[in-house]
């Protein structure tokens, strides 16, 4: 009588001979193995729908098993994808601002989860448009991106359009305006500034301040709409530039509410969280307190708007939501389907900087 344990080991080191002896370098071979064509194996090791789960499951297995990696350049240049997405930051409008900031550090993070779970890498470019006019063109012509995501449009929606009339595969953080022929993914920034503006006059602010740089699209679509509604509300707002460039943004939020003249104001509307940040620093520094005498509203919602000194009320973006937007738009279009722009609505989200 032939004991099982024995039986099962002896198949098993048979089986374990016979991988070392059998070479699989080909998808050929693993098919052969697997006893499916060439087809479905490459179809199973990319992990498509159409070979069903349990075949490609097995394969799968098999393809560890025998320490079969396929030669993802040939396959490359098969299917003349690279399996890389560009990623564009122009900062037309604000050439100082750094990658480093925090909002971009923040969609960044959640654009490279997104595509690295849909296989993909990821190349980073800052863009000064100044310096030359073709800094988008640089990217969609290279050969080297299967897509392109452009985050922010700053100033430059005229090139962004131009180059996506020719190219397809491209989706952009922005503003959406009616009839535009990139897709866009991003805020609705009137209602954001709106909101704002609402929340702080129905808190008790009479007079108001918005703080931001209005050259960049976003921005000046965030005040207008905070005018808006302070102008319904037969209240006046006044715009004080600031720049996002963390260089400049210090000295002119410190101009704008240091050295006693922060009194002027009893509510502060922020462009970004980052400016928000700014001013409550300084308003602190200068003996005000926040909410009693000023309320501040930021914009965005970044991680580090709940642990300011006092936590601080903002306009929520929803950012990882969009991320993942951006990237299944962007995959449809690199397949050749259609994919329209996504306007999502923006919330406040309220903690001890208002009343």
């Amino acid at each position: 009588m032939v004991d099982k344990a024995q039986d099962n080991s002896g198949e098993q080191s048979t089986l374990a001979r016979s991988k070392t002896t059998v070479e699989v370098r080909t998808l050929a071979d693993l098919a052969r193995i697997a006893g499916v064509s060439a087809g479905t194996v490459s179809r199973a090791l990319a992990g498509k729908s159409l070979v069903n789960t349990e075949t490609r499951e097995r394969i799968q297995k098999l393809a560890r098993e025998y320490g079969f990696r396929p030669n993802q350049m040939a396959s490359k240049l098969r299917s003349r994808r690279t399996g890389v997405i560009g990623v564009v930051i122009p900062l037309g409008h604000d050439k100082r601002q750094h990658v480093s900031d925090p909002f971009f550090l923040t969609l960044l993070g959640a654009l490279a989860d997104e595509l690295t779970e849909s296989g993909y890498d990821l190349m980073l470019s800052r863009a000064i448009p100044d310096h030359t006019s073709d800094w988008l063109e640089r990217m969609t012509g290279s050969g080297m991106v299967d897509g392109v995501i452009v985050i922010g449009q700053s100033d430059q929606f005229d090139t962004i359009e131009r180059v996506a009339a020719n190219y397809r595969p491209m989706v952009v953080w922005g503003q959406y305006r009616t009839g535009q022929t990139h897709c866009v993914v991003g805020t609705d920034n009137a209602a954001g500034g709106r909101m704002a503006a609402r929340k702080l006059i129905d808190g008790g602010a009479r007079r108001l301040a918005f703080l931001g740089s209005t050259t960049g699209i976003e921005i000046a679509i965030r005040f207008e709409g905070a005018r808006q509604e302070a102008a319904r509300a037969g209240i006046g707002i006044t715009h004080i530039p600031v720049h996002l460039a963390d260089e400049e943004m210090a000295d002119e939020v410190a101009a704008a509410l240091g050295y006693g003249s922060g009194s002027e104001y009893d509510g502060i509307i922020a462009a970004s969280d980052l400016i928000a940040m700014g001013a409550l620093r300084v308003l602190f520094e200068n003996g005000h307190q926040v909410p009693v005498e000023v309320q501040v509203i930021g914009f965005d919602d970044l991680p580090l708007s709940a642990q300011t000194h006092p936590p601080l009320t903002t306009i929520r973006q929803e950012i990882h939501a969009g991320a993942r937007a951006m990237v299944e738009r962007l995959k449809a279009l690199i397949d050749n389907s259609e994919a329209e722009s996504l306007v999502m609505e923006p919330r406040v989200v309220t903690r001890a900087s208002t009343r």
